[in-house]
């Protein structure tokens, strides 16, 4: 899903999002706090990407184009609990997961990228 979406860090725990809701662009800007990754349990994923998972988890239920001009996780997490939890870990895993069968050559039975 997050391949429509683009994130662009502004520094501090900031991100610029841009993304289509009901075929229009929104752009809006989500703060992702040290505090919040953590209480997510998705510390070892990059702030960055957990974001642009929070977009993707967003844009699925929202059907119009008319999310806040800024969006904090805490706030996420606060609203769709637990259910925003287990999504995301499901999201990075995924994400995870495709990035390591990428990385493995089956006719080889050798990781590539790997001593």
């Amino acid at each position: 899903m997050n391949g429509d979406i683009q994130v662009v860090p502004l520094g501090d725990h900031e991100y610029l999002v841009r993304f289509l809701i009901g075929g229009e662009s929104v752009v809006t800007r989500f703060q992702a706090t040290e505090t919040t990754v953590a209480q997510l349990a998705v510390a070892d994923a990059a702030e960055e990407r957990i974001v642009a998972e929070t977009a993707g988890f967003l844009v699925e239920r929202e059907r119009e184009p008319e999310l806040p001009a800024a969006i904090d996780l805490y706030d996420v997490a606060a609203a769709y609990g637990e259910l925003f939890r287990a999504e995301l870990g499901q999201r990075l895993d995924q994400r995870l997961d495709q990035r390591l069968d990428q990385r493995f050559d089956p006719r080889s039975d050798v990781r590539l990228g790997t001593r």
